[in-house]
C-alpha cells in the first residue's frame, strides 16, 4: 500500500511540474510579441523587422534601388527579406521554447504548446 502512495507522490510532482511548465510556456509565448528580429535581402538594401511570432513591424528600402525598371527585383527583395525575418522569428521562438522545456527530460523534438 505504501508503494502506491509513492506513485501518488510522483504523480503529484509530475502534475506540479506540468503546471509550472504550462505557466512558463504561456509567459514565453506572450514575450514573443516583444522579441524582434530583422530579415534582409540584397545585401541589406531591403530590411524587414518582425516579432518572433512573425508579425511584420517595419520595412526599410535603400533609395538607391528605386528605378522603375527594377520594380520587379525590388518586390522580390521585399519578399525575400520578409521570408528571412519570418524564418529568424520561428528560429527564435524555438530557442525560447527550448529554454522553457530545458531540463524536463523530454525526448528531442518534443516541445509542448506548439
Amino acid at each position: 500500500m505504501l508503494k502506491g502512495l509513492g506513485n501518488l507522490g510522483d504523480m503529484a510532482r509530475m502534475m506540479k511540474a506540468a503546471q509550472e511548465m504550462q505557466g512558463k510556456v504561456a509567459e514565453m509565448q506572450a514575450s514573443l510579441d516583444t522579441i524582434t528580429v530583422e530579415g534582409q535581402a540584397g545585401g541589406g538594401l531591403v530590411k524587414v523587422t518582425a516579432t518572433a511570432k512573425g508579425d511584420l513591424k517595419a520595412l526599410s528600402i535603400d533609395p538607391s534601388i528605386f528605378r522603375e525598371e527594377d520594380r520587379e527585383m525590388v518586390e522580390d527583395l521585399i519578399l525575400a527579406a520578409v521570408k528571412d525575418a519570418q524564418g529568424k522569428g520561428a528560429e527564435r521562438m524555438n530557442d525560447e521554447m527550448r529554454k522553457v522545456t530545458e531540463g524536463l527530460g523530454l525526448p528531442p523534438g518534443m516541445m509542448p504548446g506548439l
